[in-house]
């Protein structure tokens, strides 16, 4: 899968790192990937195939949409239990958070997402894609202060990847999308 990567259309994807990635060493010292870019420009691809790996290496792997992920620990909260299903999820080496931004949160569900991050913060790995560059992120929290303690934790420790250019998906169409129009004037 991680094979599969199109280099040749995303150029912006470092090919030495993403390869240093793959051999799972980032798991044993509990540091975390960000991949950051418009849509279709391969980030959940990465994200999919480093968290393949990983599995191949013995590692224990959770994916999910960042939607999905608040929806568990939402559940968890009201159940009284998040304390117990975060020390539960802390045991995986890799969480993999898919599509970060893409729809705003409440600010319970931002506060949830934000001990998701702090309780894995230096004990195990996370995998972020988002559409967004940090700077968008207190919008999609609705709280900067937490957007900015949950951004710090995060990249600490983190190989922070930004892609670039169109969607791989439209590449045979005559299809622009909005955040390419504005990629294009920013040129």
């Amino acid at each position: 899968m991680l094979e599969d990567f199109n280099y040749d259309f995303q150029p912006a994807a470092p090919r030495d790192v993403i390869a240093h990635l793959s051999t799972g060493a980032y798991l044993l010292e509990g540091r975390n990937i960000v991949l950051l870019g418009p849509p279709g420009t391969g980030k959940t691809h990465l994200a999919t195939g480093l968290g393949v790996k990983a599995c191949g290496q013995g590692h224990r792997v959770l994916s999910a949409p960042a939607t999905q992920w608040v929806t568990r620990l939402t559940a968890s909260y009201r159940a009284g239990t998040l304390t117990k299903d975060l020390a539960k999820l802390r045991r995986y080496p890799l969480l993999i958070v898919d599509e970060v931004g893409y729809i705003p949160f409440e600010t319970e569900a931002a506060n949830l997402f934000f001990q998701l991050v702090s309780s894995r913060y230096e004990h195990a790995s996370l995998i972020l894609t988002s559409n967004l560059p940090f700077s968008g992120w207190g919008e999609v929290f609705g709280n900067h202060v937490v957007a900015s303690a949950m951004i710090d934790r995060i990249v600490h420790h983190a190989e922070v990847i930004t892609l670039k250019g169109g969607s791989y998906r439209l590449k045979n169409t005559n299809t622009t999308l909005p955040s390419e129009k504005q990629e294009n004037k920013a040129q």
